[in-house]
Order: C-alpha cells, then structure tokens, then sequence
C-alpha cells in the first residue's frame, strides 16, 4: 500500500445533475477575450486573434457556489460569468470536429479577479497567476451532462449584483465556440478527464465588496449564487 508523507487533501469535485456522481476537477485553463457580438451575425467573424490562455489552482474550485472570503492584498476584486467546459475524454492534436465527442457536460462559473494585481503584474511584465489563485477564486455551479442538454451554441448569459444587470450576453457570440476551444488547448497541451475550460466572459465588469450578492445564470445551463464574506 502506497504510504504518503502528509495527508491526503480532498479532491476538488463538482456534483453531476441527474446523478449521486461528483466530477474531480484535474485542471482547470481558461481562454480571454471570446466575446464580439459580430460572431452572431451571419459569417461570424473572419480574422479572429488566438485567446491567451491562462490557468487557476484546481484547488480553488467552490464547488455549486456559497461564501467567497474577500481575499487579502486586493481593492479590485472582480467577477466574470463564463460558459464552463467539464472534458470526459483526453486527447492532443483534437480536432474540432471531433472535439464534441471529449466533452463530459457544461455549466457556469464565476472567474473571480485581484483585478489590481494582474493589472501592476502586466505593467511590470510579471506573471499574474497571484490574481487568479486564491481561497475560492473559481466557484462552479453543477454539470450538466451532454447526454441531458447537448452542446449549447446559443443562450443568454448574465450576472447581477445585489440585483443589478452587470453583465450580459448569449453564446452565440463567443469567437472561439467550445469545441474549437478544446482543440486549441489540445494544440498545447494534452487534455484529459477531470480538466475544466473557462470560455470567455461577455461585457461589462464591476468591483465587488464584503456582502454583496453574485447571481449568474446561463440560459439552459442553470445558475450560480454566492456571497462576498
């Protein structure tokens, strides 16, 4: 029997609708700037630049959202609403034809952001995973399996702060859509289950404090709630 030197940590898990299942996060990556509402209009758009693609610690996934602590270091902290990608089977080089048939289910989550610290971070050209990486940077809300809701190409996409529209958008206008997001990660690195894939966030940004109220919802996917402590 295999012994460890520390304790085991809990593995970071997300619940399956439909199911007593949990998904264990592996990895999670995520892709910028995927939102134009050109991409809805017939033709899409034609020269589309590739998304940085950046990653956050598994284990600061909240797991169907809750209590987000403020974190410390930080007088930005912001939320974005993203279509999430759970991968049920791994793979390099995918193709996105083919890219549909490694993806497990979808739901949302909130990239949460020391938005003054990335900002001070790429001024000095420094890396900024600080920004990212912190106590429930990443809350998720439940997958849906594809087998239940297929592969949404459409839907609105919203947050709301104490009740107020801060973002909004639909699926339609994501440049890059998820299956050709799956293939360009599989382009860097090979992808295998467990991984999650933030998409992208629509418009609109907002500076959140101790006792404000997220609420995010994608059409068809399901919502997510959490509170700033």
């Amino acid at each position: 029997m295999t012994s460890y030197a520390i304790p085991l940590w809990d593995m970071p898990a997300v619940p399956v609708t439909g199911s007593d299942a949990l998904f264990p996060v592996r990895h999670v990556y995520c892709v910028t700037r995927n939102y134009d509402p050109r991409a809805a209009e017939p033709g899409g758009i034609s020269e589309r630049e590739v998304p940085a693609i950046f990653t956050k610690a598994p284990g600061s996934v909240l797991a169907v959202g809750g209590e987000v602590p403020y974190p410390p270091e930080t007088e930005r902290f912001e939320p974005e609403i993203e279509l999430v990608i759970a991968i049920g089977e791994g793979g390099s080089a995918i193709a996105p034809e083919t890219a549909e048939a490694h993806i497990f289910g979808y739901t949302l989550g909130l990239d949460m952001t020391r938005r003054d610290l990335q900002r001070a971070a790429r001024a000095e050209g420094r890396p900024w995973d600080i920004a990212k990486w912190f106590d429930a940077a990443t809350p998720l809300g439940p997958i849906r399996p594809v087998g239940e809701i297929g592969h949404p190409r459409s839907g609105a996409i919203t947050l709301d702060v104490n009740g107020a529209r801060i973002q909004q958008g639909d699926l339609n206008q994501m440049i890059w859509k998820p299956n050709e997001v799956v293939a360009l990660l599989a382009r860097y690195e090979t992808l295998a289950p467990g991984d999650i894939i933030f998409t992208g966030t629509p418009e609109g940004e907002t500076v959140v404090e101790k006792g404000d109220r997220l609420e995010g919802e994608i059409e068809g996917i399901g919502r997510l709630s959490v509170t700033i402590t």
